[in-house]
């Protein structure tokens, strides 16, 4: 890397942050595009009662772009400039841009959810079961139902399904009726479940069939329990890694105003 004191900054915050694979896709991408002396990409530790300051903390120090983690997808919110459309409907911010001290927040995990799975299946009509109610159900209630699937949500406190329901037109159903998960076509896990330990699963494996396509957006060095489950049944499988790359690749151009060298940072990965 070339950097330089004229080098743009932007990270990656989270709590914890240590784990994210983020640093190394964005920076090679950089070096990709021999940008790596304009561009550098760190990760963050930042405590969520602090996430006032930090915000800032982006002002004073001129920080290009910042992709969030969690817990801070919405404690960041109040404190910027502008949100645009989809981050407001979605309810949460993965992504700030510094446009001359004016803080921008804007969503591409939705685009994370929607690109791998149009990849390898139409969307209209299918039924999407999403299971939790958090930050990145609501990016794939709001990726699945942009393309007029019908979504299903499934969360163990069924109060919060039926709210996330209610607001992209879905059903509601406890994260335990697993035989409605099994009349989906697309199974999507948004849970932490597998995050911490790769042998647990929020869906046991004889509800997968093989005409099902699961999505894991928990991504780690080994596939997580579901998506090893869901191979063994022969269904089609998206890992978080696809996730992850496709939320970077529109975060990527966002942060630098160039399209993202799609294999140069597929390849970092994977």
């Amino acid at each position: 890397m070339n950097i330089t004191a004229k080098t743009k900054i932007c990270m990656v915050i989270g709590d914890p942050v240590e784990h994210s694979l983020s640093p190394r896709m964005h920076n090679a991408g950089y070096e990709a595009l021999h940008i790596d002396g304009h561009y550098v990409y760190v990760g963050c530790h930042v405590d969520v009662n602090h996430i006032e300051d930090f915000v800032k903390g982006i002002r004073a120090m001129g920080i290009r772009g910042v992709s969030c983690t969690l817990p801070h997808k919405l404690a960041v919110m109040p404190y910027l400039d502008e949100i645009d459309d989809i981050a407001q409907k979605i309810g949460a911010v993965n992504t700030i841009v510094n446009e001359n001290g004016k803080l921008i927040g804007s969503n591409t995990d939705w685009l994370g959810i929607l690109e791998p799975l149009q990849q390898v299946t139409d969307l209209p009509g299918k039924r999407v079961a999403v299971l939790g109610a958090g930050g990145a159900a609501r990016a794939a209630a709001y990726a699945v139902t942009s393309q007029h699937a019908n979504l299903m949500i499934f969360n163990r406190t069924k109060e919060k399904a039926e709210k996330l329901a209610s607001e992209f037109d879905g059903k509601a159903y406890a994260l335990d009726d697993y035989e409605a998960i099994k009349s989906a076509d697309i199974i999507i896990n948004t849970t932490s479940v597998g995050l911490k330990n790769e042998n647990e699963t929020p869906l046991p494996k004889k509800y997968i069939i093989k005409n099902h396509i699961v999505f894991d957006v928990v991504y780690s060095a080994h596939p997580t329990q579901i998506i090893t489950d869901a191979k063994e049944k022969e269904a089609k499988t998206i890992t978080g890694i696809e996730m992850l790359l496709h939320q970077g690749f529109a975060q990527f151009n966002l942060f630098t105003g160039h399209d993202a060298p799609k294999d140069a940072m597929r390849k970092a990965l994977v």
